[in-house]
């Protein structure tokens, strides 16, 4: 099983129902365009492997082409959150940045954004482009869960998690099976050329 590479375990945020999907072997792609503190280079995927740390954006559902049967219609406002729950974590395989909008769109089976979200974060603020990282989404043996802290909060992506979230690695179980998830990353490579 992967280790984590940091001395501290790092947390991705993401939307919950992207990291359910992530997790649940859905999707194994994640498209990002950054969070306004991610300093003056802008976003870019830091770390080779990250815990999913869901994020409660209330209208989420509407966004996307997949819920988890689960799924939660309404999340409560963000500030009032209490806890955090991670069952999952992702290893990073490969990253592109996409400035070619048909290339973007030609991955639109592989993923549960919609197309308008897709277009709305590759065109936002001027610059058209996409962060696309390839990852392999593992299940942690439990939820982990923990007190929720002000740090995690604002329009970060990274964030920096308690330490005993690397003693859940060991047991955890790939969302995808190798033979699946090496046919996406076929198509996705064969879509947006070598990393």
């Amino acid at each position: 099983m992967t280790e984590m590479h940091n001395a501290m375990p790092i947390g991705f945020k993401e939307w919950a129902h992207v990291c359910d999907a992530l997790t649940e072997g859905v999707q194994t792609l994640i498209l990002r365009k950054g969070g306004i503190h991610e300093g003056k280079g802008g976003f870019e995927f830091k770390n080779s492997t990250f815990f999913l740390f869901p994020t409660w954006f209330h209208t989420q559902g509407e966004m996307l082409r997949w819920l988890p049967e689960t799924a939660q219609v309404a999340f409560p406002p963000e500030e009032g959150r209490q806890s955090v729950e991670i069952s999952g974590f992702a290893k990073l395989e490969a990253v592109w940045r996409v400035t070619d909008w048909d290339r973007v769109q030609a991955l639109h089976d592989l993923h549960i954004w919609k197309d308008e979200v897709v277009k709305e974060r590759f065109q936002y603020d001027g610059e058209t482009c996409l962060h696309i990282a390839l990852v392999r989404a593992f299940r942690l043996p439990s939820i982990w869960q923990f007190p929720y802290q002000k740090s995690y909060g604002g329009c970060r992506s990274w964030v920096t998690l308690p330490e005993e979230g690397n003693r859940l690695i060991a047991a955890a179980a790939p969302a995808m099976n190798d033979e699946t998830w090496q046919v996406i990353a076929a198509k996705v490579t064969s879509i947006l050329g070598e990393p």
